[in-house]
C-alpha cells in the first residue's frame, strides 16, 4: 500500500510484524502524529530489491520533498531510504544507537551472572555429597550473588542520579565486587552524555573521538563491537543534531498497529486487516 499524497519533509521508516512474524516495511509522516494521514507506504518484506521498485512508482518530484528520514541501524533499511529519497539526510535513531552500547553493559552483566549460577550448583552439589545444607553468602542488603547481579539489571540503565536509595545500596555492593561492570557503566553514561549535553555536529563529534579512546583503554571486548558500529554509522548518528529527530514516531506507530492486532484477537484475514489500516491512517 502507498500513499503518495502523505509524504511529508520528515518521515520515518521501520519494520514491523503483522502476523506469524511476517514483517512489513512502514514509512510513515512524523507531521500526522500517528492519525490519518500518517501512512506513506506499508510493503510486504524489507528486501531492498522488493521496496525499491514499488516505492519507485512514487513520482520523484514527490519523494523528493522529503528532507529527513528516521530509522534505526539497519543496513537494508539506509538502503531503501538512498535509494529512494534522494534527498532525505538519514537519521540514525538515538535510541537504538543508546540500546547497543547498554547492550554491551548487559552483556558483561549477563556473562557474570551464568558463572554465579554454575557457582552456586556446583556448591549445592558439593553440599549434597557432605550430606549438608547448602546456605548461599548474602551480602549486606540481603541479595546473594546471583540476586545482584540478576536485580541490578534496571539500574545499569539509569544514571545514577535516578537511583533509589536500594539501588544506590545495590550498586555500591555490585562495583566493589564487580569492578569490570563499574567500568562498563561508566562508559555506558559517558557516551549518553554525547547525546545530552552536545548541542551541535562537531561538538558531539568530539565526544565520540573521546568516547572511542576511552573504549580502547578499557578494551573491554562487548564496548569494542559496540564502538566499531557506530563508528560505522556516525555519519548518520551525528545528523541527529541537526533537529534532534528520532525514530520515536515510527516505533509509536507500529504500537498502534500491534495493538490493533490485539484488538481483533489476531490477524486471520490480512487482506482485511491491510485495508481497515489504510482506512484508519492513509
Amino acid at each position: 500500500m502507498i500513499f503518495p499524497k502523505n509524504i511529508g519533509k520528515r518521515l520515518s521508516i521501520d519494520e514491523v510484524a503483522v502476523t506469524n512474524g511476517e514483517l512489513y516495511t512502514v514509512i510513515t509522516n512524523k507531521a500526522a502524529h500517528g492519525k490519518r494521514g500518517a501512512l506513506v507506504a506499508m510493503i510486504e518484506g524489507t528486501k531492498v530489491t522488493d521496496i525499491t521498485p514499488i516505492l519507485a512508482k512514487i513520482p520523484l518530484i514527490k519523494r523528493n520533498t522529503a528532507t529527513e528520514v528516521t530509522l534505526d541501524m539497519a543496513e537494508n533499511m539506509e538502503a531503501i531510504v538512498r535509494s529512494t529519497f534522494p534527498r532525505a539526510k538519514l537519521v540514525t535513531d538515538r535510541f537504538h544507537v543508546q540500546q547497543l552500547v547498554s547492550d554491551a553493559v548487559q552483556e558483561i552483566r549477563i556473562g557474570l551472572r551464568r558463572g554465579a549460577i554454575k557457582e552456586e550448583n556446583e556448591k549445592i552439589k558439593q553440599s549434597r555429597k557432605e550430606k549438608k545444607r547448602y546456605r548461599p553468602k548474602t551480602y549486606e542488603n540481603g541479595d546473594t550473588k546471583k540476586q545482584l547481579l540478576a536485580r541490578s539489571r534496571y539500574l545499569l540503565f539509569k544514571s545514577s542520579s535516578k537511583w533509589l536509595k536500594q539501588q544506590k545500596e545495590r550498586a555500591g555492593i555490585l562495583f566493589r565486587e564487580y569492578p569490570e561492570l563499574e567500568k562498563a557503566y561508566e562508559l555506558s553514561m559517558m557516551f549518553r552524555s554525547c547525546y545530552e549535553h552536545s548541542h551541535s555536529i562537531p561538538e558531539a563529534q568530539e565526544k565520540l573521538k573521546n568516547w572511542y579512546k576511552k573504549v580502547d583503554e578499557k578494551q573491554i571486548d562487548s564496548f569494542i563491537t559496540a564502538k566499531e558500529s557506530i563508528r560505522l554509522h556516525e555519519g548518520t548518528i551525528l545528523n541527529y543534531f541537526l533537529n534532534r529527530s528520532t525514530n520515536a514516531s515510527a516505533e509509536s506507530f507500529n504500537a498502534k498497529l500491534k495493538n490493533f492486532r490485539a484488538l481483533v484477537r489476531g490477524v486471520r484475514d490480512k487482506k482485511f486487516y491491510l485495508f481497515r489500516v489504510a482506512k484508519l491512517y492513509g
